[in-house]
C-alpha cells in the first residue's frame, strides 16, 4: 500500500501483532488437524483486508475468505497467493475470472453449474465448495435432492472440482445450544451423502470455534475473532483463551474554548452550558462513523472519561473537557488510555446494535495506519 502523509489528526492504529497473536493462540488450541480460515470481507472488518490477510497468513492461516467475488479479485491483485473462498452469491459469469485467478467460489444448486459448464471452457477445474443451509435459512442447499443433483452433476466432470463443503450456525453466540446441535447434526447428515468427501468440511465461525471445540472438523473460519473481538457478551465470557484487539481510533484536540454558562453547542442546540465550561473540538464525525447516536458517549483524553455534548457532525463533535487543555492533546474514541478503555462493545450498546457493525462502519475517510514490531 502506498504511504501518504496524513495532515488530519484522526486515524485507526491497527496492531498487526494482535492479529498474528490471534492466529497463533487458536492454532494452539486448535491443534494441527485443523486449518484456519481467515476471514477478511467487508475490507478485513473495517482493519484492512489485505494487511489483515497477509498477517493471519504469516501466523498460519491456510486460507483466506471474503463474501464478494471483487473482494476477492481485489486480495489476488495486492499479491494474496494463497487459496481464497467466496462465501455468498457469484454470478456465473464469474466463474471464468475465478478460474483464472484459481478463486474458489460457493454454489448451492446445479443450475448454477450447468450454466458455467455449457458456457465455459476451462483450462483446468473451477473448485467450489457446496453451501448447505443447515438452519441459518440464507443460502445453501436445503434438501437431499438438489444436492444430489451437485453431486451427480460434479462427479465426472473435468470442470469442477467440489474442494469443500459448508455451512454457517445461526445461534451459535448465543448461551441456549441446541440450535447449534441441530445444525451440526443435519449438516454432518448431508456430508455423508457425498461419494467422495471433498477435501475441507467447514462448519465453525469464531463463535462455535471458541465454545464448540468438537465441531471444529477440517477447518474454521476465523472472522470477528481475529480482530480480537468476542462474537458477544456470552462468548466473551467463555473465552478459551486471551483475544488481543487490533484496532484503535485516535485523534487530536483541534480546538479549545471556555464557554459561559447558557451557550449552546452544535447544530439544534441540543446542549447548553450549565455553567463556565471548557469545550474542545475533535476533526471527527459521522461522515467517519461516529454515529450521531453516539452523543453522550465518552472519550478519554489525559487518561480521563470525558462526553461528547451537543449534536455530532457530518466532520465533527465537541467534548467537554474537565480544565482548560492544549490544542493537540491527544484523545482516544476507541482503545486504552492509560487505565482506561473504550471498545466497540460500549458503542454498540449505547446504539442498540453489535460490534460487528461498529467495525465496518469506520469510513475508509479515517486512515488506516499499521504497526508491527519487526
Amino acid at each position: 500500500m502506498p504511504n501518504r502523509k496524513l495532515f488530519r489528526p484522526t486515524k485507526a492504529m491497527i496492531n498487526l501483532d494482535a492479529i498474528r497473536d490471534n492466529v497463533k493462540a487458536l492454532n494452539d488450541y486448535l491443534g494441527n488437524e485443523t486449518s484456519i480460515i481467515a476471514v477478511v470481507k467487508a475490507d478485513g472488518y473495517g482493519h484492512g483486508d489485505v494487511e489483515t490477510a497477509q498477517a493471519a497468513i504469516e501466523a498460519g492461516a491456510k486460507m483466506v475468505s471474503v463474501a464478494t467475488p471483487e473482494e476477492a479479485v481485489r486480495l489476488r491483485e495486492f499479491g494474496i497467493s494463497e487459496d481464497i473462498l467466496v462465501m455468498g452469491p457469484s454470478p456465473a459469469d464469474f466463474a471464468e475470472t475465478a478460474m483464472d485467478l484459481n478463486i474458489t467460489v460457493a454454489v448451492s444448486g446445479a443450475e448454477w453449474l450447468e450454466e458455467v459448464c455449457l458456457t465455459k471452457k476451462f483450462d483446468r477445474p473451477l473448485k467450489v465448495h457446496v453451501k448447505i443451509d443447515s438452519g441459518m435459512g440464507r443460502y445453501g442447499v436445503r434438501d437431499v435432492k438438489s444436492l444430489a443433483e451437485i453431486i451427480n452433476f460434479t462427479k465426472d466432470s473435468t470442470q469442477v472440482i467440489v474442494d469443500g463443503v459448508f455451512t454457517h450456525y445461526s445461534c451459535a453466540d448465543m448461551e441456549q445450544c441446541e440450535t447449534t446441535d441441530e445444525q451440526y447434526a443435519k449438516f454432518m447428515e448431508f456430508v455423508e451423502l457425498f461419494t467422495e468427501k471433498p477435501r475441507l468440511v467447514h462448519a465453525s465461525n469464531s463463535a462455535a470455534t471458541l465454545l464448540y471445540p468438537n465441531y471444529k472438523l477440517d477447518a474454521i473460519r476465523f472472522g470477528i475473532g481475529l480482530y480480537g473481538i468476542a462474537p458477544s457478551e456470552y462468548v466473551q465470557q467463555k473465552l478459551p483463551f486471551p483475544l488481543k484487539r487490533a484496532l484503535s481510533l485516535e485523534t487530536k484536540l483541534a480546538h479549545v474554548k471556555r464557554l459561559e454558562k447558557g451557550w449552546s453547542v452544535s447544530y439544534g442546540a441540543t446542549y447548553q452550558s450549565l455553567e463556565d465550561e471548557w469545550i474542545g473540538t475533535l476533526p471527527i464525525g459521522y461522515a467517519d462513523g461516529l454515529r450521531r447516536g453516539l452523543h453522550g458517549q465518552e472519550v478519554l483524553i489525559g487518561g480521563k472519561r470525558v462526553p461528547i455534548v451537543g449534536t455530532i457532525c457530518m466532520d465533527q463533535c465537541m467534548v467537554k473537557l474537565p480544565e482548560e487543555m492544549p490544542v493537540g492533546e491527544k484523545v482516544v474514541l476507541l482503545g486504552k488510555q492509560e487505565n482506561e478503555e473504550i471498545n466497540m462493545e460500549e458503542w454498540a450498546e449505547r446504539l442498540g446494535t453489535i460490534p460487528y457493525e461498529i467495525a465496518v462502519s469506520l469510513s475508509k475517510r479515517i486512515p488506516r495506519v499499521y504497526i508491527s514490531n519487526p
